[in-house]
C-alpha cells in the first residue's frame, strides 16, 4: 500500500510572506516571553575549549542531559540539539556555545525557574566529566584557531561566505555570547512602534549588559566587544536598520528588507546546499541558480528569515538581540526589562515619549559609541546612563502594574533591581570586571572563568 507525500505549497509571491508575518498578530491575552541565553564550555583542568567529540566534550553533555527528559535532535548521526514538548531546546552554536532557547511563558517567574532548572542540569552534568559553564559576552582567552568548529551544515556553509563580507563573522560565530528575549505584538501598528521603541533603545540595554572586556588574555578596549563583532561581520545582514523609522514601515517592508538579504543555503533531504550570496526574489521566480524551476516553501522562508541578523529582529514575534551573556541574576533581568517596558501600555508609551524624537543619525551614532564606552556614552551631551536609569524605571512601573504574583513575590520587580543598581551608578559589569582583574587577580585571566561560572 503506497502513501503519497502530501505536496508543499510552493511560494511564489511576496504576499504569502506577507501574510505569513501577519500571524504573529496575538491578543494581548496571548502574548508569551521567550528567553534565548548562551554560555561557554570549558576544560576544568586548564580553562580550554571542549571539542564535539572526546571526554569532556559536547556530544558527552548532549547525552547526559537526555536523562532530564530532552530528546535528541541529530544531524549525519551527530546529535546537535536537545528538545522537549514545552517548546524548549538546546542547541549548539558554531563554536560549542550552549543555548538554551526556553519555552514560551507567561511571566518573569517561570522564565526565571525555567532558567534555574536548566543551569542545575547542566552544572550537574558538566561536574560529572570535568567541565564547567560561563556567563560573559567574549570568550575572555581562547584564540579564534584554538575553538573547534560544532558540525553542523549550515555553520559551514556561514562560516566560507563570512571570510568575503567582514573581518570579524568568525569572531561572532566562535567566540561571543548573548542573552536575548522574544516577545509578542497585538496588531501591526503595536509591532511597528514596538520595533522602533527597541531599536532605538537596544544600545541602551547593551550598555547595561556590557560584559565582554577582555581578548586572548588581555582587555581589548572595549566594555562590550561581543557588541563590536557585529560592526565587521556582514553588513547586509547587520546594523541599526533605519528603515523601520520611515513612514509606512509595517510587515511589508520587513519582507522586503529580508528578501534583499543574500541567502546562505537551502535545506534539501537532510544536508544544506550551499547557494550563499544567492537572491530568495530568484528562489521564488524558480530561478536559483543549482536549483532552476524549483520553488522554496513556506519552511524555506523560515530558514532565511533566521539568517539576517539586526539588533532588533522580526518573525512571528519581535527578538532582543543586543545584550552580552552574564549571570543569572542578567540572565532574568533582560526579559524583565523588555517585558517591563512592551506589555504594559502605560509603560510602552513613556518609552516612546523618550524616543520619539531621536534621529536614526542620533542612535547610528550610539549603538558605534557603545561597545568602548557603555553608559559613559554621551548623548545630547549628558551620559547615556541618564536615559538608562529612565528606561529601568519605566519597566520597574511596568512590571509593577503588570502585577503577576508567585510565591512571596507580588509582582516581578525584583529581578530588575541588578538593573537599577547598574543604571545608579554607571558602572557597567564589563568595568566590575576590569577593575577586579587588575586589582584583585593581578591580571590572571583564568580567575576571569572562575568568577563568570554558573
Amino acid at each position: 500500500m503506497s502513501h503519497k507525500v502530501p505536496a508543499v505549497e510552493p511560494v511564489t509571491d511576496k504576499d504569502t510572506l506577507i501574510k505569513y508575518l501577519e500571524k504573529g498578530v496575538k491578543p494581548r491575552e496571548n502574548w508569551r516571553i521567550g528567553t534565548e541565553h548562551e554560555k561557554f564550555v570549558y576544560r576544568l583542568s586548564d580553562y580550554a575549549p571542549l571539542a564535539y567529540n572526546g571526554s569532556p566534550g559536547i556530544r558527552q553533555i548532549l547525552e547526559k542531559l537526555q536523562r532530564y527528559g530532552w530528546a535528541p535532535v541529530t544531524e549525519k548521526g551527530n546529535i546537535i540539539a536537545l528538545k522537549k514538548a514545552d517548546g524548549s531546546s538546546v542547541t549548539l552554536e558554531p563554536g560549542g556555545q550552549f543555548e538554551l532557547s526556553g519555552a514560551p511563558v507567561a511571566s518573569i517567574h517561570q522564565t526565571c525557574n525555567e532558567v534555574q532548572s536548566h543551569l542545575t542540569e547542566v552544572k550537574a552534568v558538566c561536574e560529572e566529566i570535568g567541565a564547567g559553564m560561563s556567563g560573559i559576552g567574549f570568550v575572555p582567552k581562547w584564540r579564534r584557531d584554538e575553538i573547534p568548529w560544532m558540525p553542523k551544515g549550515r555553520y559551514k556553509v556561514m562560516r566560507d561566505y563570512m571570510l568575503k563580507t567582514g573581518s570579524l563573522g568568525h569572531d561572532m560565530m566562535l567566540r561571543t555570547s548573548t542573552v536575548q528575549v522574544n516577545l509578542d505584538f497585538s496588531s501591526e501598528a503595536d509591532m511597528v512602534q514596538k520595533m522602533r521603541i527597541a531599536v532605538a533603545l537596544q544600545p541602551v540595554a547593551t550598555a547595561l549588559f556590557a560584559n565582554s572586556p577582555f581578548t586572548e588574555g588581555r582587555p581589548n578596549g572595549f566594555l562590550s566587544y561581543r557588541s563590536h563583532t557585529w560592526t565587521d561581520t556582514d553588513p547586509d545582514r547587520s546594523g541599526m536598520l533605519p528603515f523601520i523609522f520611515d513612514d509606512g514601515f509595517g510587515f511589508e517592508r520587513w519582507v522586503d528588507y529580508v528578501l534583499d538579504v543574500p541567502m546562505y543555503f537551502v535545506y534539501r533531504e537532510g544536508l544544506y546546499q550551499d547557494v550563499a550570496g544567492c537572491s530568495f526574489r530568484d528562489f521564488m521566480a524558480g530561478k536559483l541558480k543549482g536549483f532552476e524551476g524549483v520553488y522554496p516553501s513556506l519552511r524555506d522562508w523560515e530558514d532565511h528569515m533566521t539568517t539576517p541578523f539586526p539588533e532588533v529582529r522580526l518573525k512571528h514575534f519581535i527578538e532582543m538581540r543586543g545584550a552580552d551573556g552574564g549571570p543569572w541574576s542578567r540572565l532574568c533581568a533582560l526579559p524583565a526589562l523588555w517585558v517591563g517596558l512592551l506589555y504594559d501600555s502605560e509603560a510602552q508609551n513613556e518609552a516612546w515619549d523618550l524616543i520619539k524624537d531621536w534621529k536614526t543619525s542620533e542612535m547610528q551614532c550610539i549603538r558605534a559609541a557603545v561597545p568602548r564606552y557603555a553608559l559613559k556614552t554621551q548623548f545630547r551631551g549628558r551620559p547615556l546612563q541618564d536615559i538608562a536609569k529612565s528606561m529601568v524605571k519605566i519597566a520597574g512601573n511596568g512590571l509593577r502594574r503588570r502585577r503577576v504574583a508567585s510565591g512571596s513575590k507580588s509582582d516581578e520587580c525584583s529581578y530588575i533591581e541588578t538593573l537599577q543598581e547598574i543604571a545608579e551608578s554607571g558602572i557597567s559589569p564589563a568595568e566590575t570586571l576590569l577593575e577586579r582583574f587588575e586589582k584583585d587577580w593581578g591580571g590572571d585571566i583564568d580567575r576571569v572563568y572562575m568568577a563568570t561560572t554558573y
